[in-house]
């Protein structure tokens, strides 16, 4: 704050990439993580055609993901809707490549999956008692022929016919449209738009000015569609009818002049095109980069862009175009969302798939943010923990077992912390724990955690401590066992070994006590381990002192 200005009362929390914490977000994160790790399986060696088809049928899925959520979820319908609008034509364009003629029935698809308003308008009018009389009637027919739907237009003309002979005229005209269709060849489409002209030249329709009208779109008049705008609602839809009923064949390289000319034509001169217009007309413009560039600046998160960079650049669409810093432009992208994924308490594992499939800096950016993660609890931390060890991140394995180890100490729990010690191979912070497992021995007579310690295996040689607790541990079940000379054994191995600590020398003494009262419990001692004569004076020596003991313990001092 200034110096001079008030203080405020209020803590502001700035969260990266809010989107991630919509419930129904986190639902088309989840299912489009599960549809991008499917593509990064696809073979490059398949033929380029059945590729193309994959491609195609994942840009779908994706597709088919968004508009789930965007039937749960209405506050960001909006945007959502202008995310699958943009990626389907993306999809038309650039994944699919329409050829022309195809190419319009692609785009008159896309305008028609966007602008579904007039099929619920339809029913209402079908299912009122006079459809012919209905209000709606004439604006339902002309917005199905500007969609290009011309069988729909016609049964709805149906119940027209039935009242005026001029539309069974327009009936059959639409007819031959449906016959002749503009994709066929351009000599038979010319060949029908000059009859249809003819009719409007010679007013076979001025009985009705609706269907006079409808004569005027199919012939393309420009100030017709013009006077419509509020039936075609966008200019891409009037893109798209334009080019039906006056350019069918319109190839892929021509698009780009269509798209701004009717652009200038439907928006009003003062006013300035929204983003998703410049989104829309880079993608007529066949401009890619200009397209994940407008989207990025527009859209609230990654997501978009990360996904179709990713399926654009399989389908080998940007290999052209790196980035100064490194990373090429797909790379970049993923980097970006999964990061942002990697801040919410769930999302962050489907991070993990995504910097997997970064080959460049996918490796350095899932260290750092793995490091982050809050290990919660301990299945948290177990999750975390085999997620390093898949990937051989031996550095933070260490790292994720010391700190739970450290939290297993201060709340008094050895075990866990002695099996994550041992899981990081710590043999200062394993003998440590040992001490205090040995401590408590002493003070309580039993050990916790037997499970544990009995099932140490080749983990004990991680340190002297440790080795000294598995095999105290174990002379204990011998002596249970009552395998006596068995235990005898190792409770002199251990004596001698010099692993055990100092303040545990009594207890050991004190073990072997009852130990010398059993009768098969005796020194096994050859030639070859110890000469001989010295085994006597040190019998002879045991001997004098016990005999000292005895003595002195028997005086009675005055």
């Amino acid at each position: 704050r200034c110096a001079k200005g008030p203080v405020c009362p209020f803590i502001h929390e700035v969260r990266k990439d809010e989107d991630i914490y919509s419930p129904i977000l986190r639902k088309l994160f989840n299912e489009s993580h599960h549809i991008f790790v499917g593509l990064q399986t696809i073979r490059e060696d398949l033929p380029s055609k059945n590729r193309k088809s994959q491609f195609v049928s994942i840009s779908k899925n994706y597709r088919s993901v968004i508009r789930a959520c965007m039937e749960e979820l209405q506050q960001v319908v909006s945007i959502l809707l202008a995310t699958e609008l943009i990626w389907n034509l993306c999809e038309v364009l650039f994944i699919d490549a329409a050829p022309a003629g195809s190419l319009l029935l692609h785009l008159l698809d896309w305008v028609r999956l966007h602008k579904a308003d007039v099929d619920e308008k339809a029913r209402e009018v079908l299912q009122s008692e006079s459809p012919a009389e209905h209000n709606d009637y004439w604006d339902v027919v002309v917005s199905y022929v500007l969609q290009g739907r011309l069988e729909e237009a016609r049964q709805m003309l149906v119940k027209q016919a039935t009242l005026q002979p001029a539309a069974r005229n327009m009936y059959k005209l639409m007819d031959t449209l449906g016959t002749q269709t503009p994709t066929e060849f351009e000599v038979k489409w010319r060949h029908w738009h000059d009859e249809v002209d003819r009719c409007l030249q010679d007013n076979s329709f001025a009985s009705n000015r609706h269907l006079e009208l409808i004569c005027k779109i199919l012939v393309g008049d420009e100030d017709t569609l013009l006077e419509h705008k509020d039936l075609l609602s966008t200019w891409y839809h009037f893109l798209v009818t334009r080019l039906l009923f006056c350019h069918p064949t319109v190839k892929p390289t021509e698009l780009h002049y269509y798209a701004q000319s009717c652009m200038t034509m439907f928006l009003d001169a003062r006013s300035v095109p929204e983003p998703l217009d410049s989104i829309l007309l880079a993608a007529f413009e066949f401009d890619i980069h200009q397209v994940i560039k407008d989207c990025s600046i527009a859209l609230n998160n990654w997501w978009f862009v990360a996904h179709l960079t990713d399926l654009l650049d399989h389908c080998k669409l940007l290999q052209s175009h790196n980035l100064h810093f490194g990373s090429n432009l797909r790379e970049f992208l993923l980097l970006e969302y999964a990061s942002g994924l990697f801040t919410h308490h769930s999302l962050w594992q489907l991070a993990v798939d995504y910097f997997d499939h970064c080959p460049e800096f996918g490796r350095v950016y899932l260290e750092l943010q793995i490091e982050r993660v809050p290990l919660d609890t301990e299945h948290k931390a177990l999750k975390v923990l085999r997620i390093c060890e898949q990937r051989q991140m031996s550095e933070q394995v260490r790292s994720i077992c010391k700190i739970m180890a450290m939290r297993a100490l201060r709340n008094n729990r050895l075990g866990s912390a002695l099996s994550w010690s041992i899981r990081a191979k710590d043999a200062a912070f394993a003998t440590l724990i040992s001490e205090r497992f040995l401590q408590d021995y002493c003070a309580r007579g039993t050990f916790s955690d037997l499970d544990l310690i009995d099932n140490l295996g080749p983990a004990m040689l991680l340190s002297d401590r440790l080795t000294f607790l598995g095999k105290y541990r174990e002379f204990h079940k011998l002596y249970g066992e009552k395998r006596f000379r068995e235990a005898a054994k190792l409770l002199l191995s251990l004596m001698t070994a010099k692993i055990a600590p100092r303040s545990f020398w009594m207890t050991l003494l004190t073990d072997a006590l009852p130990l010398l009262e059993q009768k098969e419990v005796s020194l096994e001692i050859t030639e070859e381990d110890i000469e001989l004569t010295k085994v006597e004076l040190l019998r002879l020596a045991l001997a004098r002192n016990l005999a000292m003991a005895i003595v002195k313990e028997g005086t009675v001092e005055s």
